[in-house]
């Protein structure tokens, strides 16, 4: 079979069992909860590390084999796989290729799941896309939906949401939830970005900001991407889009489709009047068309996540849900793994939390977050950089986005799968940057010498840590507290 007749699934081929190749991937582990619900056979391979989705596969009865041992694949009617673990090139993939497996990598399955033929029937697509916020803005849709009963099927790219039983469901529901990514579906040999495989009834854009250096050359191309994606919501569905900000304003000309803005600005469709954060909560209040929604809440801090409530309260109005509806569902949010996540009290009485932030524009919004919430505290960021090409492209923006702590710790950057190390570029160089805007920076090389560095300073009650970034840096915060 030819990679190109790989790329879709054959009209009425039959699916009973389905491998999926890197199974632990947060886009993965989704999507094998999906499929078991849903009665498929399932089973999948990954490398022994340990991943924060390995309790929500065990908890759906998968046990991932270790390796890519090509008899594993044996009797599956499809093999999803992931960029990682050599994607096309892994040994289970080139021989399900050989033995005329249809393969599908990541972002198409997941627009397969979406349209729901897999399964026999027809969804409604609701896909969140943005530069920031897609998580939790997908989990507090989802949330939405699933506390009023609407039991919706969903795909969100984390593990561990509370008001979620796991981050990927089968519903009895007619709407499909999902994050729609603007990376490549596979960027050797299937270079269309993942959103662009979706087709929704509502679209959501959290921002317009620029991203993925390694395969977008400007903000132009991100913003372009955007521009077709919302040309894919179907003839009467709905965009609705964050209206704060000139590129995000400067996307929304370019849109010729039904849409809803939100945001701050007072020229938006819905807008974010006031917010008030403390470590527990944010209450925010909402006015449309100058009449004053009320109050909301969830249990989740800064204003940040207030747009992203916003942004579910639109999509909850636009299925039929009720003001009042809407906010009891929101009132139990409290948040997704690796999103401003508390991790525990450290050895001194420091409090310590985990953050997925690796953008600027994140860090600073995060951080902004943090500091609203917990004006009394030292706040100390241990930041590991992913991927040198991001760290290189945007290393000003990296340099001056900590103005809102009071320390730096960085760690040795973190390389995507897709790129090689550079021997020439280190966090050490950004650290060196970021003492010259007046901020203590500190650097080590490994993750090793920043949990002794960071257990000898015994931080107190009046102390708070981040461990921040997109790679594996959440793994010493085991070692960090009692």
């Amino acid at each position: 079979m030819s990679l190109q007749r790989n790329k879709n699934l054959p009209a009425g081929r039959q699916v009973k069992k389905i491998h999926f190749v890197g199974i632990k991937g947060v886009g993965m582990s989704p999507l094998a909860v999906i499929a078991r619900q849903a009665k498929f056979g399932v089973t999948g391979s990954d490398v022994s590390e340990t991943f924060i989705t390995d309790g929500e596969l065990g908890k759906a009865g998968i046990i991932p084999y270790v390796g890519f041992d090509p008899k594993h694949i044996k009797g599956a009617d499809l093999v999803i796989y992931t960029s990682a673990h050599g994607g096309l090139h892994n040994p289970q993939v080139k021989t399900a290729v050989g033995l005329n497996i249809p393969v599908l990598n990541q972002g198409r399955a997941l627009a397969l799941f979406q349209k729901g033929e897999l399964f026999g029937r027809k969804f409604k697509g609701i896909s969140i896309s943005g530069s920031h916020g897609k998580t939790t803005t997908t989990a507090l849709i989802a949330t939405v939906l699933a506390k009023n009963n609407l039991d919706p099927s969903y795909a969100i790219g984390t593990t561990n949401i509370p008001s979620l039983a796991s981050s990927g469901h089968f519903g009895r529901g007619e709407y499909f939830v999902c994050e729609a990514d603007e990376y490549f579906a596979d960027a050797e040999s299937d270079k269309i970005p993942k959103l662009l495989l979706q087709t929704p009834q509502i679209g959501v854009i959290t921002n317009v900001d620029f991203d993925h250096p390694d395969i977008y050359h400007g903000i132009d191309e991100i913003r372009e991407v955007f521009i077709k994606f919302s040309k894919n919501i179907i003839h009467d569905g709905v965009l609705i889009a964050c209206g704060d900000g000139e590129e995000n304003r400067k996307f929304i000309k370019q849109v010729n489709v039904r849409k809803i803005t939100y945001g701050c600005s007072p020229d938006n469709d819905y807008i974010l009047e006031r917010v008030n954060s403390n470590p527990d909560k944010t209450f925010f209040w909402i006015k449309s068309r100058g009449t004053s929604l009320g109050q909301f809440s969830m249990r989740v801090f800064g204003q940040q996540n207030g747009l992203n409530g916003l942004a579910a309260v639109i999509v909850g109005l636009e299925v039929g849900l009720t003001v009042e509806q809407i906010k009891k569902a929101l009132s139990g949010f409290s948040g997704t793994k690796r999103r401003s996540e508390f991790v525990g009290n450290m050895l001194g009485g420091g409090l310590l939390y985990d953050d997925y932030a690796h953008h600027p524009e994140e860090i600073k919004e995060t951080l902004l977050a943090f500091k609203k919430s917990f004006p009394k505290h030292k706040i100390i960021v241990i930041f590991q950089p992913h991927m040198y090409s991001r760290t290189k492209k945007l290393f000003k923006e990296f340099s001056t986005a900590f103005s809102d702590c009071n320390e730096v710790i960085l760690a040795e950057i973190f390389p995507s799968f897709r790129e090689e190390v550079d021997p020439d570029f280190s966090s050490r160089l950004l650290c060196e940057e970021i003492k010259k805007y007046g901020k203590k920076s500190i650097y080590f090389p490994h993750l090793s010498d920043v949990v002794k560095y960071v257990s000898s300073q015994k931080y107190d009650k009046n102390s708070l840590l981040i461990t921040m970034g997109a790679g594996d840096i959440y793994k010493i915060g085991k070692e960090l507290i009692v």
